[in-house]
C-alpha cells in the first residue's frame, strides 16, 4: 500500500490503539491507519485494502458515541489532508467540501457571505463534515435549518469495488439514463428503485413522522415526493455503504443579529412541558437541560453559573433576526407570554457576552458535570432518543421512572425543541451483572420510544449502542429492507461491517467490560479525584474531542500544528489506557509508543481546565516519564534544563563568564551538540547581578528560617507579603522582581523574600524527576513553614511556579494541612491586588498593551484579575486568545521540536507582536513567552510588574 499511497499509511502497535475507540463506550482493535492527501489516495488504499480482503472504516474525528468509528478495519483519517473547502458559491448558496474539513472552518469560510451550514452540533469545533454526513448530525440550529440530510446536496464517491460516483436528486430523466448505461451505476439504481418500490409504503407507515428520525437508513429519501435523492439516502449510513469523496453542501443565510433568552422551570419536566407554547414563537434554537447539570459544574467550580435564571430545570430559547431589535423583539415577546402564564418560569435576557458564556455551559457542561468531584461514574448508551416536542414532558417522566427502578443516576440535557434528549447514565459496564443490566435497560428505554412514536437515535446515530435494537422501530420488513440497501453499495460487507445491518450486540465489545482490569501501579502523584488510581485517571477522557479544535484556548497546542491524533489530549490519554491494558501497548511504563505520544506534549496544562474531563496530560506525562526513566540515564539536556536552578545559582557566581563561553564559537557548538539545542535558539543571557545579590545590598526583608520571626507578630503584619524569589527572575530577569518591589509597596505592603534558595521544581517536572521535585516542595514547606502557617500571602511572578503550588503539590501532598494552605496562600501578582487588596488603584499606564496569557496563567488562575488590572491603568488593551507560546520552558529550546515550537507560537501570538506599533506595550508574565517573543520577533515583552513600574516611574517625573 505504501508504494501506492502518497499519504500517510501506518500498522504499528501505537497507531492501532490509537484508534482503537471513539468517544463511546466501544473499543475495536483496528487492521491499520491511512492518511491519505487527495481522492487518488483514497482510491489506491481502498484496492488494496479489497486485494486482500480486509475491511475499511471511514472516520471523522473520532467523536462518535455510538460506535461507529471503531471497528476491525483499515482506517481512513481525512482530518489531516483532506480538509478543504473547495467551492463556495454565494449566489446559489452551495459550497463544495472535503470530507475532513471542520465544521467550525467551513462556518468561518461562509460566513463572510452571510451564510451559513444549518446543523451545528456541540462539536462544532472539531468535527468533520464527512463525520456529520456520516451520523446524519443535526445540533442546536436545527430547528433553523434541519439536520445534516436536509442539507446535502451532491456527494461524490467511492464504493468498496472502486467504483466513483456523483449522486444527488435524480429526475425520471436521469434515472432511465443511469439505466440505459448499465454497468455498476445501472445495477446500483435498478436495485434502489427495487427497495423503493417494494417497501415504500411501508416507509411512509412505519417511519416516525418526527423532527429528529436519525435511526436506520433514510429510504424515505428513495420515495417519489423526495426526488429519489440518491445523496440523502447516504447520509446517516455511518461509513457502512459508501466513502464520501467530496460534498456539495446547501447554506442558509445566518441571522446576523441573535438574542439569547434563558428560562427557568421547578424541574427538567416542567420546563418539557412548556416546549410547544415556546415553538409559536420560532426560536431558531431550544436547547434545554436539568439543575443537576449545574450542581456539578458548581462542585467542579465552574464560572458564569451566575447567570443562569432561578430554576431546576431550564431551557435556552435562542431568536435570530437581520435586525438586533427585531431580534430583542422576539425575546421580550416570548418573556412577556410566559410571564402571564399560571406558572411562570424566571427569565433572563442576556447580552452577547453573556450568551457566549451560557452556550459553553451547555455545551460542555452536561459531560464535565459528569466529572465532578464525588459524581458517580457515567456513560453513554441511552443518550440520544427523540420524540415528538409535545410528547417530551411524558417521555421523560417515563425514563426517569425506568432509571429509578434500575438504580441509575443520569441528567436529561439537549435538543428540546424537537424532543430530542441526550443523557450520560451510571452504567455498570465493569461487572457481568452490571452489563446484563445495562442490556435489560436499553430493551425496554427502546420499548418506551417506540411506544410514544420516537426514534432510538435522533442525532449520534445507530452504530453499535442501537443497531440491535432497531426491529422495534422498524419492523422485520424494514429491517430486510435495510439489509438490501446495504447490500446494494456493499455487496461483500466490507466497509464498516456490522453497525447499523448485522449488528453487534450493544453488550459487545465494550471498552471496559466484566474482563476490564487494568494495571494499578504505584504512582508519585496521589490522584485524589480518582481514588488514588491512575487507571481511572486515564480513564477520565470520554472521546469529545474538545483538543482537536484548530482555534481559540490552548488545548492542544501541538495537535493544533500537527494534525496527529496521537498529539490530540484524547490520543495520549488512549495510549495510557491502551499502555494499562497492555494488551495491544506492551511494555507499560517502557512503552516507547506512548513515549511518542507523549514526546510533543508541551505540558501547558490546558487540559487541566478546558477538557470538560479534566484530562490532565502534563501531570500524566510527568508521572509516565518519572518511571520510564526509572534505573536508566537521562538525556544530557534532562539534567541541564530539569536543575536549571542549580546550574544558574552557579553560573551567577561568574555570569559574565558563564555568557562568554555560553557565545563563544568553539565551546557554544560544543554546548549545543550535547545539550540537543536548536541552531536558531540562543541561551538566555545571565544578569550580571541576581535579584538576591540585589535584595541583600538594599536590605530588603528575608523571612522563612529557624529563629526568624513568626509572620503576624509585627504591627504591620496585615500589610506583610512574601515576593516569592523565582529561578528566572532572580538570575535571568532581576529587573521584573525589582520591578515587583515597587509595585507591591505601592500598593501599600510591606515586602520579604526567602532566606534560603528555595526552587519550586517546576523544569524538574518536564523530565519526569518527581522524587527530586518532592524533595523541593518539602524544602519549601519546611523553610517557610512559619509563614505558611500565619497566613502570610506569597506573590509569585512566574505563573508557572504559582501552577506548581496550586496543582502539583497538592496532588503529590493531598490532605496535608500546610500543602493545602500553601495552595491557598499563593497569588499572582495581578490576583493579588484585584482579590486581596481592596480599593487599591494601579498606576496609569498610557497607549496600547497587549497583553498574551502565559499557558499555565489561562488554564489555573484564568486572565480576569490581569485583564481588569490593566483596564484599570487606563491603557489601551488588547488581550490576545493566542494559546501556547510554543516555547513551553525547554521544550522550544530543543532541536526536534523546534519547528512544532515555532508553528504554534505562528498561530496567533507571533504574527500579533509583530503587527503591533512599536510603541505598543507587550505584556507578558512568562519568562518562556517573553523568551518565544524576542527570539522570534526581536521584540521586547514585559512583566505586568514591569509596565506597572513604567506608570509608577512616570506618575513620579509627573508630580515631582
Amino acid at each position: 500500500m505504501k508504494s501506492t499511497v502518497r499519504g500517510e499509511v501506518r500498522f504499528d502497535k501505537g497507531t492501532r490503539a490509537l484508534y482503537a475507540t471513539d468517544g463511546s463506550n466501544y473499543r475495536q482493535i483496528p487492521i491499520g491507519l491511512v492518511i491519505p492527501r487527495d481522492a487518488n489516495d483514497v482510491v489506491s488504499a481502498v484496492a488494496a485494502c479489497r486485494k486482500f480482503g480486509a475491511p475499511v472504516l471511514p472516520r471523522g474525528a473520532g467523536t462518535s458515541l455510538a460506535g461507529q468509528c471503531c471497528n476491525v478495519a483499515v482506517v481512513l483519517d481525512f482530518t489531516k489532508y483532506m480538509n478543504r473547502v473547495l467551492e463556495v458559491d454565494a449566489l446559489n448558496r452551495v459550497a463544495r467540501v472535503q470530507p475532513g474539513i471542520v465544521l467550525d472552518v467551513l462556518q468561518s469560510q461562509i460566513l463572510k457571505h452571510g451564510l451559513m451550514f444549518a446543523p451545528d452540533p456541540s462539536t462544532h469545533s472539531r468535527c468533520t463534515i464527512g463525520g456529520m454526513i456520516g451520523n446524519n448530525s443535526c445540533g442546536t440550529h436545527s430547528l433553523l435549518g434541519g439536520k445534516t440530510v436536509d442539507n446535502v446536496e451532491e456527494l461524490r464517491i467511492l464504493l468498496y469495488d472502486g467504483t466513483q460516483l456523483t449522486v444527488g436528486a435524480t429526475s425520471d430523466q436521469e434515472f432511465d439514463r443511469i439505466i440505459q448505461e448499465g454497468g455498476r451505476p445501472g445495477e446500483i439504481y435498478a436495485s434502489l428503485r427495487k427497495i423503493r418500490d417494494q417497501y415504500g409504503d411501508l416507509v411512509r407507515a412505519r417511519f416516525p413522522r418526527i423532527p429528529r428520525r436519525v435511526s436506520g437508513y433514510n429510504l424515505d429519501e428513495l420515495l417519489p415526493e423526495s426526488g429519489f435523492h440518491t445523496a440523502r439516502a447516504l447520509v446517516g449510513t455511518e461509513g457502512t455503504c459508501a466513502i464520501v469523496l467530496e460534498a456539495k453542501l446547501k447554506l442558509i443565510p445566518s441571522p446576523p443579529f441573535r438574542s439569547l433568552v434563558a428560562l427557568g422551570y421547578a424541574d427538567a419536566f416542567h420546563a418539557a412541558d412548556h416546549v410547544p407554547e415556546i415553538l409559536p414563537f420560532h426560536p431558531i434554537g431550544l436547547e434545554g437541560f436539568e439543575g443537576s447539570i449545574v450542581d456539578g459544574l458548581r462542585k467542579k467550580g465552574a464560572s458564569n453559573l451566575e447567570l443562569l435564571p432561578e430554576g431546576r430545570g431550564f431551557l435556552l430559547v435562542e431568536f435570530g433576526a437581520n435586525d438586533a431589535n427585531q431580534s430583542n423583539a422576539l425575546a421580550l415577546q416570548l418573556i412577556d407570554r410566559l410571564a402571564q402564564s399560571p406558572e411562570p418560569p424566571t427569565s433572563r435576557l442576556y447580552t452577547q457576552k453573556e450568551a457566549r458564556a451560557v452556550w459553553q455551559i451547555r455545551e460542555s457542561g452536561p459531560r464535565a458535570a459528569a466529572f465532578a468531584p464525588g459524581a458517580p461514574a457515567e456513560w453513554e448508551g441511552w443518550d440520544d432518543a427523540a420524540v415528538a416536542p409535545e410528547k417530551l414532558g411524558a417521555y421523560l417522566r417515563e425514563i426517569r421512572k425506568l432509571m429509578d427502578e434500575y438504580g441509575y443516576h443520569g441528567a436529561f440535557y439537549g435538543h428540546f425543541g424537537h424532543g430530542c434528549v441526550h443523557m450520560r447514565v451510571s452504567f455498570d459496564l465493569q461487572s457481568e451483572g452490571g452489563i446484563r443490566k445495562y442490556g435489560e435497560f436499553v430493551e425496554r428505554a427502546a420499548d418506551l420510544v417506540v411506544s410514544f412514536g420516537g426514534s432510538l437515535s435522533g442525532e449520534h446515530g445507530d452504530g453499535q449502542s442501537r443497531a440491535a435494537l432497531l426491529p422495534k422501530m422498524f419492523g422485520p420488513e424494514l429491517i430486510r429492507a435495510f439489509q438490501e440497501f446495504k447490500l446494494t453499495w456493499d455487496p461483500t460487507n466490507k466497509l464498516n461491517p456490522h453497525k447499523v445491518v448485522d449488528p453487534y450486540l450493544p453488550t459487545e465489545n465494550l471498552r471496559l467490560g466484566a474482563d476490564y482490569k487494568p494495571l494499578e501501579p504505584e504512582t508519585h502523584f496521589k490522584f485524589p479525584e480518582d481514588q488514588g488510581s491512575f487507571a481511572k485517571a486515564a480513564l477520565r477522557c470520554i472521546g469529545l474531542g474538545a483538543c482537536r479544535k484548530h482555534s481559540g484556548g490552548s488545548m492542544c497546542p501541538s495537535y493544533m500544528v500537527t494534525l496527529e491524533e496521537e498529539h490530540s489530549t484524547r490520543g495520549r490519554a488512549h495510549m495510557l489506557f491502551e499502555m494499562l491494558q497492555g494488551e495491544v501497548v506492551g511494555n507499560g511504563w517502557r512503552s516507547e509508543p506512548v513515549k511518542r505520544a507523549l514526546d510533543l506534549c508541551l505540558s501547558c496544562k490546558a487540559c487541566k481546565s478546558e477538557c470538560p474531563a479534566n484530562v490532565d496530560i502534563a501531570t500524566y506525562k510527568a508521572e509516565f516519564l518519572s518511571h520510564y526513566y526509572e534505573g536508566r540515564i537521562r538525556p544530557l539536556h534532562a539534567y541541564a534544563f530539569g536543575m536549571i536552578d542549580r546550574w544558574a545559582r552557579l553560573a551567577s557566581i561568574a555570569p559574565n563568564l558563564t555568557n562568554f563561553f555560553g557565545t563563544a564559537p568553539g565551546f557554544s557548538n560544543l554546548l549545543r551538540s550535547a545539550l540537543q539545542l536548536a541552531p536558531d535558539r540562543h541561551l538566555p543571557r545571565f544578569a550580571s547581578t541576581s535579584f538576591r545579590k540585589w535584595a541583600s545590598k538594599e536590605r530588603i526583608p528575608i523571612c522563612g528560617s529557624e529563629g526568624v520571626k513568626a509572620a503576624g507578630s509585627s504591627n504591620d503584619a496585615g500589610r506583610e507579603v512574601i515576593l516569592w524569589v523565582d529561578t528566572f527572575n532572580n538570575y535571568f530577569h532581576p529587573e521584573t522582581s525589582r520591578a515587583a518591589i515597587d509595585v507591591l509597596r505601592h500598593a501599600g505592603y510591606s515586602v520579604k523574600i526567602p532566606r534560603n534558595h528555595l526552587c519550586c521544581g517546576r523544569p524538574l517536572y518536564d523530565f519526569g524527576m518527581l522524587d527530586r521535585a518532592k524533595g523541593y516542595l518539602q524544602k519549601i514547606m519546611q523553610s517557610l513553614g512559619s509563614e505558611i502557617d500565619a497566613g502570610l500571602p506569597i506573590v509569585v511572578l512566574e505563573p508557572s511556579c504559582a501552577s506548581v503550588f496550586r496543582d502539583e503539590l497538592q496532588n503529590l501532598f493531598p490532605g496535608e494541612e500546610r500543602a493545602v494552605r500553601l495552595g491557598r496562600q499563593t497569588f499572582l501578582l495581578s490576583e493579588f491586588l484585584e482579590r486581596q487588596t481592596p480599593g487599591y488603584q494601579p498606576p496609569h499606564i498610557s497607549g496600547k498593551v497587549l497583553l498574551h496569557g502565559h499557558c499555565h496563567h489561562n488554564a489555573l488562575m484564568k486572565m480576569n484579575d490581569e485583564e481588569s488590572l490593566l483596564r484599570k491603568t487606563g491603557c489601551e488593551l488588547q488581550s490576545l486568545d493566542s494559546g501556547c507560546c510554543g516555547m513551553a520552558g525547554p521544550f522550544g529550546f530543543e532541536k526536534d521540536k523546534f519547528v512544532v515550537s515555532q508553528a504554534v507560537g505562528e498561530r496567533v501570538l507571533l504574527p500579533a507582536v509583530r503587527s503591533a506599533e512599536q510603541d505598543t506595550v507587550i505584556v507578558s508574565d512568562g519568562f518562556s513567552c517573553r523568551e518565544q517573543i524576542f527570539q522570534s520577533t526581536g521584540r521586547q515583552a514585559v512583566h505586568l510588574a514591569q509596565a506597572m513600574q513604567i506608570g509608577l516611574h512616570r506618575e513620579l517625573a509627573k508630580n515631582s
